[in-house]
């Protein structure tokens, strides 16, 4: 009897343990549902909250606008002189320095003189004994102009004194040219600048022996004041320019290889008189008095030629302006902190700022930054810095340390708790009875 007594015992001690195991394990799982039933809403809410979308915008404005044809180009010499020797002789004397700012008529260089000197001597020399014979010519002629008329001498005689003094004269001219060639040698000697402009490198010293057959000169003069840039444009846009050309200057700025340095202002006074046909652009000439001297013989350069001037466009920053299958478009706030998308008709682009032609009127809002975020009727916010708040009442949620429990793990379950207390209370009737 006491050993049935010990069995049934037993088996009742399992039996409420069982009960117990899986009461507590269906309680476990009832609160991990409703645990995570409130993380899913606490996360509903953050998606609420992010729904508005932090962006960048700017308003729309009138302003006058510059339309500018672009080009690429280069700077040319107005003038570019190789100055060479005109005789043969050796340098005596070098008056100019590399890189010196000379005038017209400036004297750069000299050569020995001294035998283009004994040179006019000596055709001056030839002039006065011709001129002598010439005298002697004219008073024989005159002579027999008296006796021809008496005939006392026969006309050719006559004849052949007026030939005589006719040579003598041609004689006498070919000698007054021979000392004006001579001299004219002579003045070859002084080497003076031919323009205005700035010396190069020199390329002889003194003592060297030049010649006027040397293929090197001197030195070369450049013209830099004024100075020319030649630069092209597209053949689509040579009928543009010519339409504003008649009759009006054309400003040209002109600009640095990289875009980035304004290296001075020119006058469109030329366009060339034909089309490329291997590249489709046209050459266009502007000069610049470039007197900051900021402009270089070869010099490449990017030429901005104004063409016009839009008054009181609708402009906005380039970046509002998006581009789609249906064409260009932006995203314009509306009241309430919302966006339309609109399709817009853009215009000219100076720099980063973007003409609108139709689409858009001054003081509208658009948006410039974050647009790949939203749609039309999107909520967005223009200040980044509330991006994050969020939670109950407008409070801003608290971060989490990683590991640390939850407020909800931290309180106890009262359904939990009633019933463990249940089940150890039917144990304890369990146990008695047995007894």
């Amino acid at each position: 009897m006491r050993k049935k007594l010990i069995v049934i015992f037993i088996i009742v001690v399992v039996a409420g343990l069982s009960v117990y195991a899986y009461s507590r394990s269906h309680a476990q799982a009832k609160d991990g549902s409703t645990a995570s039933s409130g993380g899913g809403g606490r996360r509903g809410g953050g998606q609420g909250a992010a729904q508005a979308v932090p962006v960048s915008v700017a308003t729309a404005t009138n302003q006058d606008v510059p339309i500018y044809l672009d080009g690429l180009g280069s700077v040319e010499a107005f003038n570019t002189v190789t100055v060479k020797t005109r005789v043969d002789g050796p340098i005596t004397q070098i008056n100019f320095k590399e890189g010196q700012d000379v005038k017209k008529g400036e004297l750069l260089a000299e050569i020995d003189p001294r035998q283009y000197q004994v040179a006019v001597s000596q055709a001056e020399a030839t002039l006065y004994r011709d001129q002598s014979q010439l005298t002697i010519a004219q008073r024989n002629f005159a002579r027999y102009q008296d006796l021809f008329k008496q005939g006392i001498v026969s006309q050719q005689d006559y004849d052949a004194q007026e030939s005589t003094k006719g040579q003598l004269e041609g004689t006498v001219r070919a000698d007054q040219a021979a000392i004006d060639n001579a001299k004219l040698n002579l003045s070859y000697t002084r080497i003076t600048s031919p323009i205005d402009g700035k010396v190069g490198l020199r390329q002889v010293d003194i003592g060297n022996v030049v010649h006027a057959a040397d293929a090197n000169g001197l030195a070369v003069i450049t013209q830099l004041h004024p100075i020319s840039i030649i630069f092209t444009i597209p053949e689509d846009s040579l009928p543009s320019v010519l339409e504003k050309f008649r009759g009006n200057p054309l400003p040209v700025d002109i600009y640095s290889r990289d875009d980035q340095t304004k290296l001075g202002t020119s006058n469109l006074v030329t366009v060339n008189n034909q089309i490329d046909p291997t590249t489709g652009t046209v050459k266009l000439k502007a000069v610049s008095d470039n007197k900051d001297g900021m402009l270089w013989p070869s010099q490449f350069v990017n030429a901005r030629l104004l063409l016009d001037v839009k008054k009181n466009a609708v402009v906005v920053p380039a970046a509002a302006v998006q581009h789609g299958s249906q064409g260009a478009f932006a995203f314009v706030v509306k009241q309430g902190n919302t966006v339309e998308m609109r399709n817009l008709q853009p215009g000219v682009a100076d720099g980063n700022l973007t003409v609108i032609d139709q689409g858009l009127a001054p003081g509208e809002v658009v948006v410039t930054d974050g647009q790949d975020k939203l749609q039309s009727d999107s909520k967005i916010t223009t200040n980044t810095g509330q991006g994050g708040q969020g939670g109950k009442n407008g409070k801003a949620s608290q971060p989490q340390t990683p590991g640390a429990p939850t407020p909800d793990a931290q309180q106890p379950n009262s359904s939990q708790n009633s019933g463990q207390q249940q089940q150890q209370t039917q144990g304890q009737h369990q146990r008695r009875g047995n007894k």
